[in-house]
């Protein structure tokens, strides 16, 4: 091979090999947002237990998320917390009941239907009525002609005079 076909060839790698570096700087800050993996569970039976009750319950901070589905802090922190109750022996019940004191019904997935939580079961049925209501007066009013009020004798002939309706009618 000559020297001036070597060239080339030498150019080509030494950029390939500046590519591959540079991708690889640039992938130096993922490092960064690497987190330690979850322990394996000690008890799958009370894992399993936890995962099903954690479903039934809101992440507080995602808000339209479970506990079970929440990758947030908190989630990770109230399933520890719903862990150990569950390991000192307190059954789902227990468990709710103490995540309800804490945070109220909010933490719920679907909260009780009482006084404090009324709007919130009926606030859809409430807002699909107002809106029935609107479109029935909307579609009601467009079937009416407005009321008319005549024209004086004055804006008549104005009426006429822009027209042009005089000057065919004196002509004829």
């Amino acid at each position: 091979m000559s020297r001036n076909a070597a060239a080339p060839l030498e150019r080509a790698r030494k950029a390939m090999r500046l590519l591959i570096a540079t991708v690889l700087m640039a992938m130096i800050p993922i490092a960064g947002f690497a987190k330690e993996a979850l322990p394996a569970a000690d008890d799958p039976v009370l894992e399993q237990r936890l995962m099903n009750l954690a479903t039934e319950l809101r992440c507080l901070v995602c808000q339209n998320q479970t506990l079970a589905d929440s990758s947030a802090e908190l989630a990770a922190d109230l399933r520890e917390e719903m862990r150990i109750k569950m390991r000192g022996g307190a059954s789902d019940s227990e468990v709710i009941e103490y995540l309800v004191a804490r945070y109220g019904d909010f933490v719920l997935y679907r909260p009780p239907l009482k006084a404090s939580t009324l709007l919130l079961w009926s606030g859809p049925a409430i807002l699909l009525l107002l809106g029935v209501i609107v479109l029935m007066r909307n579609l009601s009013q467009r079937g009416r002609p407005g009321a008319q009020t005549p024209l004086s004798d004055a804006a008549q002939a104005r009426v006429k005079d822009l027209l042009g309706t005089n000057q065919e009618t004196e002509r004829a």
